[in-house]
This record gives C-alpha cells, structure tokens and sequence, in this order.
C-alpha cells in the first residue's frame, strides 16, 4: 500500500531462506533506501553487480539486465518493479525486465506500491492529489504465480516514518503533511488488500477443482414494474455484488397481465428506464414471459447458478405469505434444496 511497509526486507528474508534450502538464488537490483535493517540482511546473499551508466555528467546504477540472463540463476529478486530504466537501456521500464527475465526462464520475486498499478491510477490521484507517472499494467500481476500483501496499518507506519526508519529524519515532516495521513494510506490499504483478494480468487479459480471451491456469489434481482421498489432492488443489490466482486442479473417475468397491450405506459416507460439503469451498474438483464413468476425464477436462479436472490418487500406481510401461498412455499422449498438464499429487501 505504501513506501516504508517492509516489502524489500520481506524479500530479502525470503532470499535467506531460499539459500538455506539450496535454491541458487541471487540479487538483481535492491533498493534499501539506506534503511539499517534492511541493508544488513544484504549480508551473504550473492548479488549480480549492476551496471554503471554515465547521464547527464553523473555516474549512475542500473540492473545489469544481460548480466542476470548470462548468469542465469533459477531465481532472482528484483526491486523497484515499477522504476524507469535510463535512456540508452534495452527496454523503457524495469518492468519489460522483468518479462524478459522470466521469458528466459529465470523465477523472480519482485514488489511494486499499489499506487503503481495502471487500473487504479485515476483512483490513487483522487485519495492522495497526485498523479503517480511510474505505473505497470495489470497484466503483471496476472502473470505471477503467488500475489503477497505486505501490510501494516495506517498508525504503525506513521510511527516507522516519525523514528527515521522509512526516510531521512529531514523529509518527516514534509512527509507527514502530503502523503503520510492517516485517511490516505487507509484508502491505499484498502485498495491493496482488495487487489490481492482479486488474485487469490483467480488463483482459487484456476487451480482448484470447482467442487471444492468456496462458494463464489452470483445475485438475481428479481424486479417487477412497479417503478419505486424495483430501482431499491436493483441499486441494493448493485451494492451487495460490488462488495462480493460478484456476477449479477436482474430478471423481469412479464405476466399475461403485464403483456404490451395491457400494462400502462408509464409502467412501461419506468420499466425500461430501470432495466437501464441496472445495466449501467453493471448487471446482466433477463426478461421473460411466464405465467407463474415464482417458476421463471427457479428456472432461471437454476439456469444461471444462481447463490442469491434479492427481491421487494411483498405488499403483505412476508409470514402471511408463507403461510398461506403454495407458489411461494414451492418457491422457498426449491431454493432451499438448492443452497440458493433469497433476500427479502426493504
């Protein structure tokens, strides 16, 4: 989530313990920052050199990039994921290094700030006001094997920055009135722990037979014409599948009550009006005609595997229904036989 958490001292670890097990691997570039703590787990693990490049009249370091592929260890840890490599190097971005190296077949352990990654960068500028220009596109994380959130919360990290251990004691200060506040790095914490949950749950999709997974919520909103409680259903349950990162329908069973020559047009133009704004957030809309809307619902909720049905308060009370309506009794037995949950709306 941010500069200082410990993401070059928890890769360093893993080095040690890489050696330990007899793994060859060796440090390609590592940024310390000047950090005591960090700096000494440098002790005893093998680093390629980097390479010198001379850039308007100064000496600089870069990742020896031809160096790494020479040696060709089985794992090297490269820092700094998002750095821009000085002009005249092979390739723009450290990043585009980073593929070259894995494209010849050598692991890496890498890390990158969360304000880096292309896809949030509009929202990083919103908490923070500042438009961070080193960015790498999100198919970098798509293509690691393993996704590790290194967190501390927002108190913690503050009280790293007061003792000097993330920058000199001299840019605290400037530090703790920009970037360093309580509510941004909440918000940056936030967005990180959420994008790790996105990986571990591709990686959960793609490496676990489907029968053992964890049950993954997919919503239908069941709507009908009535323009009020069916923009309640739909937004409510545009709230609950945005909170799940689920899939989500919204189905309008059309009655022969209901059909085109009977239903009034202000019914009609609200109906339409609705559908529309649920596909605006983002949900799939079903329409269908049946006589028996609690049967199109359990055709559909088993159609498209659905988890959970969210619909409007009944006019009459919900315990009068149940006891007295044998389609929604019928209704409540299926879903029930079928681990599918309904979700009664106010």
């Amino acid at each position: 989530m941010s500069a200082g958490v410990g993401k070059t001292y928890r890769m360093l670890q893993e080095a040690h313990a890489m050696l330990r097990s007899g793994i060859n691997v060796q440090i390609g570039y590592i940024e310390t920052h000047g950090r005591e703590e960090t700096h000494a787990l440098l002790e005893g693990l093998p680093q390629i050199p980097r390479r010198q490049v001379f850039y308007k009249g100064k000496m600089l370091e870069e990742m020896d990039l031809s160096a790494i592929l020479l040696l060709s260890p089985d794992w090297v840890v490269v820092d700094e994921l998002a750095h821009t490599n000085i002009p005249g190097s092979k390739n723009e971005k450290r990043w585009q290094d980073v593929v070259d190296i894995l494209n010849a077949g050598i692991s890496v352990i890498s890390a990158v700030n969360i304000q880096h990654i292309e896809s949030i960068n509009l929202e990083v500028k919103a908490i923070t006001g500042v438009e961070v220009k080193e960015r790498i596109p999100d198919l970098m994380l798509r293509m690691a094997d393993e996704v590790v959130n290194i967190d501390l919360t927002a108190d913690e990290l503050i009280t790293r920055l007061k003792e000097g251990k993330i920058y000199d004691r001299s840019k605290v200060e400037s530090a703790l009135s920009n970037f360093f506040q309580s509510e941004k790095i909440l918000q940056l914490r936030e967005l990180a722990l959420k994008e790790v949950a996105t990986q571990v749950e591709r990686k959960v999709e793609t490496e676990i037979p489907r029968n053992l997974q964890m049950r993954h919520e997919i919503f239908l909103a069941c709507i009908s014409s009535n323009d009020e409680v069916a923009r309640k259903v739909i937004r409510k349950t545009a709230r609950l599948a945005t909170y799940y990162h689920a899939n989500w329908y919204v189905l309008y069973v059309q009655t022969p009550k209901e059909n085109s020559n009977r239903i009034a047009l202000a019914s009609q133009r609200h109906l339409i009006n609705n559908l529309k704004l649920a596909t605006e957030l983002g949900a799939e809309v079903l329409q269908v005609q049946h006589a028996s809307i609690s049967t199109a619902i359990i055709d559909m909720a088993l159609a498209k595997k659905i988890t959970t049905i969210c619909m409007g308060k009944p006019h009459i009370s919900l315990f009068r229904i149940i006891l007295r309506t044998n389609l929604f009794n019928q209704l409540l037995k299926t879903l029930s036989s079928n681990d599918i949950d309904i979700i009664i709306l106010s």
